[in-house]
């Protein structure tokens, strides 16, 4: 049997399914008898137990390496020992004969209803702490136990029904050896994640969670899309053997990692990295690279109990830019929204949250925050080549309000007498129409921009990004979309400033050429992406590039363009 989805990470691989699935917290609403009280209470004990046990060992663990979050998870276990919290909990089944486990929920929704409204900023946080503990506590109650990506105890492909950047953003690299999910398209953070390690996954598959149990032997094809259960004899021997001839493909594909980015006549190309993080696995790459053109940093706020701070993000800033040597890192601020929802800034249920409160627009709101990451930013930018760039922006008002805001960081910053560089470059990403519409008026206003692909292609196609269903409407290779990045490019090239492409188009060889021909000149993209561009770029030259851009203008149809754009790659491969 075969179950088929997006190939969206090359690679063929065989092994075991375990299935993940974080677990969800539902308490019973149900009362209970005075003589289950006991008993209850006694349950209530033996899940503290556990969760206090949990977080003592896994802060035993972080405190060499990140001493910062074991902090927080001592915290956490001070929670634990609240007796206000409690005698609340032990009050509710005493006397109102409720479980344990619904006295546990009641009891901490309270007091992190009441922190999350405070006017304080660290009282607010602190309610998210609460939260995470109350989810500790009842998981311990139902028994089950922690569920995460970062220490596998064998080789695994995991089954899911979608991976939240969260639960990617510390994965075990060397467990995990491919993904299938359910959810998630091509441009999904499950997608870009498995790019960058270069772990084998396929998306969009239907129905998965229902038909794989843990232990199943599968096959995932990601070349061609499948989902192979149970393969047998000469089934298994074959995809073996196109396993091995897909990977010595991509090996010879690596080898152009470490070439300079130069096409045929002459011109050299920017070529960057995408980062989430400061990790040694993060940057291996970075020696390869021009430098970074897009540090996703909502990510340094994911994946832990509170929120970063100014200092500690600081240090993560400056750990980039000393990592890069000197290149330049282009940080994004905080990209929260739409896809990436983070509980601690206490986001509203959206019907549409992509066109939400998200991005810029969410920092707006949340001033606090925000103004510690810029600081955080500035002082950083003491230490080498440090770019500002804001996401989600959609008019010349939000460009000189956010302008303005960072002014005003850096005014505290003087007041504190601290150093930073007072000529750091301010840009935005270009991916809400509005604004590329108005790229003329914008380029002036701006020292750079990069375009954001993924979400410029889902607004102008009106297709959801991450919804299976209409997967056939988002269409990166849409002729409108090489007509307003040709439009951006020239009105950015009038005014003499720098524009880039950040999204996943800006790590895709078939596109690259036409990008070029369109007047784009810098690329960043996910390590696994930068020796295919690479080749891509040496293999072409710029008159060549600027007929295939006007060709793909023309076109009437995505398919259309792909055909096109795959019969020049075929006909310029350097290894010709």
């Amino acid at each position: 049997m075969k179950l088929f989805g997006t190939p969206v990470s090359r690679g063929i691989v065989a092994g075991e399914v375990m299935r993940y699935a974080p677990f969800r917290a539902e308490p019973s609403a149900s009362r209970i008898d005075e003589s289950d009280v006991g008993t209850n209470l006694e349950l209530y004990d033996r899940a503290v137990d556990m969760a206090r046990l949990e977080l003592e060992d896994l802060r035993a663990r972080l405190a060499p390496r990140v001493p910062d979050e074991a902090k927080i998870l001592a915290f956490h276990v001070e929670i634990l020992s609240d007796p206000v919290i409690d005698e609340e909990v032990r009050g509710m089944v005493r006397t109102g004969l409720m479980s344990g486990d619904a006295a546990v929920a009641a009891a901490f929704d309270k007091y992190s209803d009441l922190l999350g409204r405070s006017k304080r900023v660290l009282m607010r946080e602190r309610a998210s702490d609460l939260r995470d503990v109350k989810n500790r506590v009842l998981r311990c109650w139902a028994g089950e136990k922690e569920k995460n990506l970062s220490s596998l105890d064998r080789p695994v492909i995991v089954v899911c029904d979608d991976l939240y950047p969260s639960d990617t953003l510390s994965i075990d690299r060397g467990g995990v050896l491919g993904i299938i999910a359910q959810t998630g398209g091509s441009t999904s953070h499950a997608a870009i994640i498995a790019r960058g390690y270069e772990i084998p996954a396929v998306l969009g598959v239907s129905g998965c969670m229902g038909c794989l149990k843990d232990g199943d032997m599968v096959v995932l094809d990601a070349e061609r899309g499948e989902v192979v259960m149970a393969p047998l004899g000469a089934e298994r021997a074959a995809y073996e053997a196109r396993a091995v001839r897909v990977e010595a493909e991509m090996r010879g594909v690596r080898r152009w990692r470490g070439a300079e980015p130069i096409t045929r006549d002459g011109r050299r190309i920017w070529v960057g990295m995408n980062i989430a993080g400061v990790s040694d696995r993060e940057l291996e790459h970075a020696p390869s690279s021009d430098g970074s053109g897009l540090f996703r940093t909502e990510f340094v706020f994911m994946g832990r109990a509170g929120v970063p701070g100014e200092d500690e993000q600081y240090r993560i800033y400056r750990r980039a830019l000393e990592a890069f040597g000197g290149k330049p890192v282009t940080l994004r601020t905080v990209d929260i929204g739409g896809d990436k929802r983070l509980e601690r800034f206490g986001l509203p249920k959206e019907e549409n949250p992509f066109l939400g409160l998200r991005g810029l627009r969410l920092c707006f709101a949340r001033p606090e925050p925000f103004g510690a990451q810029v600081r955080a930013a500035l002082r950083a930018s003491a230490h080498g080549d440090l770019r500002i760039m804001l996401p989600m922006v959609g008019s010349l008002e939000e460009i000189a309000r956010a302008r303005a805001f960072i002014e005003e960081q850096g005014e505290l910053l003087d007041a504190r007498g601290v150093e930073w560089n007072r000529g750091v470059k301010i840009g935005i990403m270009i991916e809400i129409p509005s604004i590329a519409l108005i790229a003329d008026l914008v380029a002036p206003k701006v020292d750079f921009a990069s375009i954001g692909t993924n979400d410029l292609c889902q607004y102008l196609n009106a297709a959801d990004r991450l919804n299976p269903s209409v997967e056939s409407c988002y269409q990166e290779y849409h002729p409108a979309m090489f007509r307003v990045i040709g439009d951006v490019a020239r009105a950015f090239a009038s005014h003499g400033r720098e524009l880039g492409i950040c999204g996943e188009m800006g790590g895709d060889p078939l596109v690259i050429p036409a990008l070029i021909g369109l007047g784009v000149e810098k690329f960043s993209m996910g390590a696994a992406s930068m020796a295919p561009v690479k080749r891509a770029i040496r293999g072409l030259d710029m008159a060549s590039a600027a007929e295939l851009a006007g060709e793909a203008r023309e076109l009437g149809t995505a398919a259309e363009a792909r055909e096109c754009l795959s019969a020049f790659a075929a006909r310029s491969s350097p290894d010709a």
